[in-house]
């Protein structure tokens, strides 16, 4: 750069004759430090090669000392998880690699909650349980959305395989997932034409299958669509979140459409209903989400993986302690709404009726209120807006 700048000013600032023994001395100067800087990177390289071949038995040594600590942790792991074995209410024993053989290995920490341990100790003192709850106490944690004194259910990840085989013998209500119908739940259908149509999803079904339920707004649409090809649903809502969704009855027709969610073209408004005042009349909310691996479905904040959300809100009403927003995501991610809402660093508000970040209700009080894209064909714009029944 320094050369640069001198042939610059020289060609400004000498004749002819001058410019050319400058320049020819600048040439020379450069080809001087190219070979130096060659002389200064050999003598460099030959130093770290025998620094290199000085320490290589040290680091053969340190990986074999690494390698033996890794076959004991191991060794010692297994004889740990050889420790646990789980009662159940019909006095059957299960170890718990037995229970965790889907997998690999058991996932650390399994076995340690509470409510093994307080099921496992009620058996050996052969008592019946009547009834169990756990509920969360101490400092909320920054990612996920825990408060003192608020029920919460065991983790999906570890507690789940292990109450599955202890609690066998018992009468206990069937996981709601699994034995979910939704055959008094209709689709109302808004709009239709060759290419797409426009419904308003009832809350309590599911925008596609999931492994033990197949009833869905994908399944209904195949079956009324049976010609058509592609994806179907452009976009999805939760089980719980009612309103307005586009079905595509093509593949051509549902790239269009995505191509326009990917430009920020479709314009969603959501309404909801918060457990909660906010003093704040509008405001923005960047919070990126994860999956919460140990308890799916849910999702956490994490600044480190989690991926960008972002969520503009406008207050509609205040009565009661309950606040009625607007809510308008510029991301969609999974549960995007329910934990900006619910979390410490977003509103603080649960949704009302949610029963992962807040407390069950009649029903989750969040609903996609309007919706407005380009028709793929006609490139009109099209708009559509259904009340919410809280409203």
């Amino acid at each position: 750069i320094h050369r640069k700048q001198l042939r610059e000013a020289a060609n400004n600032d000498l004749e002819a004759t001058e410019l050319a023994t400058f320049l020819d001395d600048l040439r020379k100067e450069s080809i001087v430090q190219f070979y130096r800087y060659k002389a200064i990177l050999a003598k460099w390289k030959s130093k770290i090669s025998a620094l290199e071949i000085a320490i290589q038995p040290y680091e053969v040594k340190i990986q074999a000392l690494k390698n033996a600590r890794k076959q004991r942790s191991a060794a010692l792991q297994q004889q740990l998880f050889e420790q646990y074995q789980f009662l159940n209410a019909n006095g059957k024993v299960k170890g718990l690699k037995d229970i965790f053989s889907t997998i690999a290995e058991p996932p650390a920490g399994a076995g340690d909650c509470c409510a093994p341990k307080l099921l496992q100790y009620a058996f050996r003192q052969q008592m019946k349980p009547l009834a169990i709850a756990e509920f969360w106490f101490g400092k909320t944690p920054k990612s996920e959305l825990r408060h003192t004194g608020k029920f919460y259910p065991a983790c999906s990840r570890k507690c789940r395989p292990i109450l599955a085989h202890m609690l066998q013998g018992l009468s206990v209500e069937q996981d709601p997932m699994e034995t979910y119908v939704a055959t008094d739940k209709e689709i109302e259908m808004l709009y239709e034409d060759d290419y797409l149509a426009v419904i308003n999803k009832p809350a309590g079904l599911l925008s596609t299958p999931s492994r033990a339920i197949k009833d869905s707004v994908f399944s209904r649409m195949q079956e009324r669509y049976p010609q058509a090809d592609g994806p179907l649903i452009a976009h999805r809502l939760d089980k719980l979140t009612s309103g307005l969704m586009i079905i595509c009855k093509s593949l051509a027709v549902y790239t269009l459409i995505q191509e326009q969610f990917m430009n920020r073209q479709v314009s969603k408004h959501y309404l909801a209903l918060l457990d909660g005042r906010l003093e704040q009349p509008t405001g923005e909310i960047n919070l990126p989400l994860a999956i919460d691996e140990d308890n799916r479905p849910m999702q956490k904040v994490c600044f480190e993986t989690g991926r960008s959300a972002k969520t503009f809100w406008r207050v509609v009403k205040v009565e009661a302690g309950q606040t009625l927003v607007q809510f308008e995501p510029v991301t969609g991610r999974t549960h995007q709404l329910r934990v900006h809402a619910a979390h410490q660093e977003g509103l603080n508000a649960p949704i009302v009726g949610d029963p992962l970040y807040g407390h069950h209700a009649q029903r989750l009080m969040l609903h996609a209120r309007n919706i407005s894209f380009l028709h793929p064909e006609s490139q009109k714009k099209m708009e559509f807006e259904v009340k919410a029944i809280f409203e």
